[in-house]
């Protein structure tokens, strides 16, 4: 498997991937998104279960069109999953999935982001990635990574898994208005305030927006360095 040379990569996805190599902001940045129970109860993480399975999923940046000037400008893809009798029914997540034995967890972040979007591997270049995410909802360890393609892939969606393909602007997801917070009744919780991203009608929240929330912290420090 290629991917393109690291040399060739543009100043600022090159600073991202310097940074990925220092400490991460981790929960400090996290906490940001976590939701916060009305009761006053205090949430505390859940520990990993002996029983969890692995999974990896793809931060994918690539130069989207940009509507409002007619140039390339960094974007994200998330996927909507299709409603089903389940954990994530229809929710917004990253391209990715189940670790299988004979892969690393790189590997699985890639291969799920052909299977489900269609993004070619070699056309990716892996910069690093974050902690993991321990998804106590579906008993997951997710492995989140850091991808860069130098041009919009052709996103094929894959119709069993993919219910809608979400191009999300980076410009858009940093703007202060894009991170809000609404009342949703929980299983676990009840009544609790829950911190969301809003693209394109879109809410992207739970833990793929704690992942969101460390990522994008990440990108705006290498994007105040220009």
């Amino acid at each position: 498997m290629s991917s393109p040379n690291s040399s060739d990569l543009p100043e600022n996805i090159l600073r991202l991937k310097k940074r990925l190599q220092l400490p991460l902001p981790g929960e400090t940045v996290r906490a940001t998104m976590f939701p916060t129970p009305e009761s006053g109860d205090e949430i505390s993480r859940p520990a990993l279960r002996e029983d969890h399975r692995k999974a990896a999923v793809l931060f994918l940046l690539y130069p989207g069109q940009n509507l409002d000037n007619n140039a390339p400008d960094l974007h994200l893809v998330f996927i909507q999953r299709p409603d089903y009798d389940g954990t994530h029914s229809g929710q917004i997540s990253l391209p990715g999935g189940r670790h299988e034995d004979d892969e690393t967890l790189e590997q699985t972040a890639l291969r799920e982001s052909f299977e489900e979007v269609g993004v070619d591997p070699d056309l990716v270049t892996v910069l690093g990635e974050l902690e993991p995410m321990n998804v106590f909802a579906s008993n997951h360890n997710v492995y989140p990574f850091i991808g860069y393609s130098p041009v919009r892939p052709d996103f094929i969606p894959c119709r069993q898994e993919v219910a809608a393909i979400i191009e999300a602007p980076i410009n858009v997801l940093l703007q202060p208005g894009s991170r809000l917070t609404e009342r949703r009744e929980l299983k676990r919780w009840g009544p609790t305030q829950v911190p969301f991203y809003s693209v394109n009608g879109h809410k992207i929240w739970g833990a793929t927006a704690i992942m969101l929330a460390e990522f994008l912290q990440l990108l705006t420090e290498c994007l105040d360095d220009e």
